[in-house]
Parts: structure tokens; sequence; C-alpha cells
């Protein structure tokens, strides 16, 4: 070998003196790289949909659990108050209440007070024309001086044959009719007086006048009004008067209650059209007997109306108040109406306790409307489901959807 050729092999090549690879090897090698990076992002792809996929029915899974759990609303049951107050509808009645009619027959003549009249005891109201009493009263009369001469004569002649009968003049048995004849007259008289004084009562009734103090709450007649007094027919209401200055409230207080309503003590009325304004009232008698039908006691409240601001026929709440011992003061509990649940077993309430509803049995004392009294059965601490729904059963869990309030609010 040459010098020349040792010294080119030597030589290091540049790269545009180097061979080129082989155009077979190239393409194959970006085609793994390729398939590789797309077997990563498709296991990408496949491992996050799954993952996203086993989330997401985790997710709804424990939604539907949730879903599932009933949302109640609770309430705290209120120890009971050493007073309780009922409340008990009624109406007013006017103390006395009365309708007018004629007691005697004729026309009216003349009218002198019409609805809302305040009229006191014997004031004129109406005045009847009856010409045909007068006539017949002064026909009486003239029978009544009739009887009484022939009364006079019949004195006389008993008087003469009594004094004729001393001297033998006359017989017994004349004389003895003479006094019988005096005694025939006599009672004659007397029942014509008696006619006479029936007609003038009758006379009298033409003129119409108020029994009581009060006011008119119905006029129904006019002048000219034909008054049939009932002989004979059906007779005409003239006017309709009520006395106001005192009213009656009656009334119905439930069995259980009746021991509230002691004669003598105070009730309070309140009344729609008064918003925030209170009246005193007091029992002063009640019917002593429960009515069968209804189970309660009958009591009538009087109250103070002078001023005339109280309408009879209005709508009154009374309130009466029920005093408790202290054992029962201490021993109750007072809940709210709609957390009752009526059942076959007996009366219940839905309580949570650890998160579940349990159904408690109750007694109840007394029922205040709204509310009720609880005797027995339940904890000052029970949270108490308000509006619980028919279907609920011991031991389903529940959820409380605000924080329990008093059981009175």
């Amino acid at each position: 070998m040459s010098t020349s050729e040792i010294k080119s092999s030597e030589v290091p090549q540049t790269d545009s003196e180097r061979p080129a690879p082989s155009p077979s090897k190239t393409p194959s090698r970006w085609l793994l790289a390729g398939v590789a990076a797309a077997g990563v992002v498709l296991g990408t792809v496949i491992y996050s949909g799954i993952h996203q996929r086993a989330h997401a029915e985790t997710t709804l899974g424990i939604r539907t659990e949730q879903a599932a759990v009933p949302t109640v609303s609770v309430v705290l049951p209120t120890p009971g108050a050493a007073s309780q107050e009922i409340v008990l509808p009624g109406n007013t009645q006017p103390f006395n209440d009365t309708p007018i009619y004629a007691r005697t027959n004729g026309y009216l003549n003349r009218w002198y007070v019409d609805i809302g009249a305040h009229v006191a005891q014997g004031q004129l109201l109406a005045e009847i024309d009856t010409p045909e009493i007068d006539q017949q009263l002064e026909q009486a009369r003239a029978d009544l001086k009739n009887a009484q001469a022939n009364e006079q004569l019949a004195q006389i002649t008993a008087a003469r044959w009594q004094n004729l009968l001393k001297t033998n003049s006359v017989s017994k048995q004349e004389t003895d009719q003479a006094v019988s004849d005096l005694a025939a007259r006599q009672a004659s008289v007397d029942s014509m007086t008696a006619n006479v004084h029936r007609l003038e009562q009758l006379q009298s009734f033409e003129r119409v006048y108020a029994p009581f103090s009060g006011v008119i709450t119905a006029r129904n007649t006019d002048i000219g009004a034909l008054i049939n007094a009932g002989a004979g027919g059906v007779p005409q209401e003239l006017f309709h008067m009520a006395a106001v200055n005192r009213l009656r409230v009656y009334v119905a207080v439930p069995e259980v209650n009746s021991q509230t309503a002691q004669n003598g003590a105070k009730a309070t009325l309140t009344f729609d059209e008064y918003p925030g304004e209170a009246f005193e009232g007091t029992i002063v008698r009640n019917s002593d007997s429960i009515d069968l039908a209804s189970r309660t006691l009958n009591v009538e409240v009087d109250i103070d109306n002078a001023k005339g601001r109280i309408k009879t026929g209005a709508y009154a709440l009374v309130h009466l108040k029920s005093s408790q011992t202290a054992q029962t003061s201490t021993a109750s509990l007072t809940i709210p109406a709609n957390t009752l649940l009526f059942r076959s077993e007996g009366l219940r309430v839905g309580v949570i306790r650890n998160g579940r509803a349990e159904l408690a049995p109750i007694k109840i004392g007394r029922d205040f409307g709204s509310t009720v009294e609880v005797i027995g059965g339940l904890h000052p601490t029970d949270q108490v489901i308000v509006n619980p729904s028919d279907s609920l059963a011991s031991g389903s869990p529940v959820q409380v959807s605000a924080p329990p309030a008093g059981g009175s609010k």
C-alpha cells in the first residue's frame, strides 16, 4: 500500500461524504413511534372515561340515597303553663228580645218610632183606630146603667116586702121572691160592669207602648194597615224590640273544660270589628248539664253594653282561663295539633331519635284547638315532626330541614 492511500484512509469523513442510509429502514421507525403514541392516547382516553363513569355512578347513587331520605320540620314541646286560655265561639244576644203585637182589632192610625230608635219603657209606639170597640163600649155602658136602675128598683121592692112581712101583710113566699129578684139584679150589674171593664181594656190597647227600654229592630206595619189581634186569623207583629244595654253570650264549653265555667268568673271577649280590643264579661250561669249530642256545657256570659258599641247577633270569641294544679303544670307539655298521627293502635307523634323517626305513643290531656296538652309519652327535649306523612314508620331515616322551634309558636 502506498503512503497516499494510507493517509486517505486515516482522514475522517464528513457527513456529506458519508453514505446515505437505506431508504427502506427510515419509514418503519416513524410508523412504530406513531402507533405507540396512539396507543398511549387511546389508553388514556379509555381510562379517563371509565373513571369518570364510575365516579358519576357513585355520585348518582349517593344522591339517590340522599333524596330517598325525607326532609321534615320539627318543633320542641313547650311546658304546660299554670293557666291555659280556651277560645270558644259565641253569638251576642239581647238581654230581652220580644215581638210586639196588637191586642185589639182595627186599623193603624199612626206610628211614632222606626228601626234603630232607642225607646224608654212605657213610651208610645203606635195608635190603632178601633171604631167597633168604641161602639161596643158605649153599648156596654148603657146596658150597665139599665142594670143598675133595675137593681135599685128591686132593692126598694125587697125592702118594702120585708117590712110588710113583719106585720103579716104579705106572705113569706112573695117576700122571698122579691129578695131573690134583688140578688139577680145585683148579679146582672156585676156582669155588665165586668163587660165594661173588658171593653175598656181593649180600648186601652189602641195605644201600643214599649214594654221595656231598648231599641226597635224591626217595624212591620204602616198607616192604614189592618190590625188583627188573632181572633179568627194570624196576628201580625207590629214591632220587634231588643234590650241592648246588657248582652248575653251563650258558649258551648267542652266537657273536658267544664270546670273552667264557674259562675262569677271573668271572661274576655273579642270581636272582629274591634281588632286589638278586649271586652270583659262575667259568667252568670250555666245549664249544669252536659248535652248528650255535643258533649258540651251551655254557659251564659253577660257583658255590659251601655254605650251600644256591640251589636246583637255579632260573632264573638270568648276567652276562658283554665287553671291547672302544680303537678299537672310541671308534667304536661304542649304541642301543635298538626303533629298528631291517628293510627289503629292509638294516638302517636313522630319524634327524631338518632337520625331516625320513631312513632311515640302519647296521652292527650286537653284540646286547645290549634294546640293540645300531652300528659304522657313525650319528653321536653324530643324533636316532634310537624305534619308527618301517613306513611311514616318507626326506624325510617329522616333529615331536619330547619332548627326546631317552640311547640306553641
